[in-house]
C-alpha cells in the first residue's frame, strides 16, 4: 500500500505538470464545463476500497489489490490536500506546497509503521492504568507539540514518544496557535520564536518539496 502511494503521488505530479507545461497527451479532465480535479477519483477509490474491505473481507491477492488501490486512492486525495483545506485551487500557489507536506507526513507514519512503531498498546491484555497514562501524556505532549508549529515532530511523537517531548520543550513558530495564544507581543519568547524562525526561513525538507512542486 505504501509504494503504491509513493508510486502513485510521483506518477502524478509528473502527468499535472506535464499538463500545466501542455506536453504528452494528458489533458485535464472536465464533465460539463466543470474541471475534476484528480482528488475525485481518488476519494471514489477510498471508499470504494473501504467497502469492498468492510462487505467482502478479500484475502490473499485481492486484499493486495485492495491495498494497492486504496494507496492510490489515498495519494491522489492528499496530493490536493491544500485544495480540500482551503476550499480554493491553490496547487500551483505557494499554499500547494501543503499538499507535498501532507503526503510527506503521510509517508513517515507509514514508514513508523512498517517499521513497528505504534501510537497505542499492541497487547489487549495490558490495560493496566500506568499503560493508559503513558499512552494519554504522549498524546497531550503531540497535540502541544502540532500547535507550536512542529506537525512532523508531533504526529511522528505518536509513534516516537521521545519526539513529542523533545517537541513540546522547543520554541513555537511565530505563527503557530501556541505562540499567538503564549507568546504576547513585546515578549522575549515572541521574539525568540522569531530569531528561530525568521520570515522566509527554509525548512530542511523544502528542497523535496521544491522538486514535486517546481518552485524554489
Amino acid at each position: 500500500m505504501l509504494g503504491a502511494f509513493v508510486v502513485a503521488f510521483v506518477v502524478t505530479r509528473l502527468v499535472t505538470r506535464m499538463i500545466r507545461a501542455g506536453r504528452g497527451p494528458f489533458r485535464d479532465v472536465s464533465a460539463g464545463g466543470v474541471h475534476v480535479h484528480h482528488q475525485v477519483f481518488g476519494i471514489f477509490l477510498i471508499l470504494g476500497t473501504g467497502a469492498v474491505s468492510l462487505v467482502f473481507h478479500p484475502a490473499d491477492g485481492w486484499a493486495d489489490a485492495t491495498a494497492v488501490a486504496f494507496g492510490i486512492g489515498a495519494a491522489l486525495t492528499l496530493d490536493e490536500f491544500a485544495l480540500w483545506l482551503r476550499l480554493d485551487d491553490v496547487y500551483w500557489g505557494p499554499e500547494g506546497r501543503q499538499s507535498v507536506d501532507a503526503v510527506l507526513v503521510a509517508v513517515v507514519i507509514g514508514l513508523l509503521m512498517l517499521a513497528g512503531f505504534s501510537p497505542f498498546d499492541d497487547d489487549p491484555d495490558d490495560g493496566s492504568l500506568a499503560a493508559v497514562l503513558v499512552v494519554a501524556v504522549n498524546l497531550v505532549f503531540a497535540v502541544v507539540a502540532i500547535l507550536k508549529g512542529r506537525a512532523l515532530l508531533g504526529i511522528c511523537g505518536l509513534f516516537v514518544p521521545l519526539l513529542a517531548l523533545v517537541a513540546t520543550c522547543r520554541v513555537a513558530r511565530p505563527g503557530s496557535p501556541w505562540a499567538r495564544r503564549w507568546y504576547p507581543p513585546g515578549s522575549r519568547r515572541l521574539a525568540k520564536a522569531r530569531r528561530r524562525f525568521p520570515p522566509g526561513r527554509r525548512n530542511r525538507w523544502d528542497p523535496l518539496v521544491d522538486l514535486f512542486t517546481g518552485s524554489r
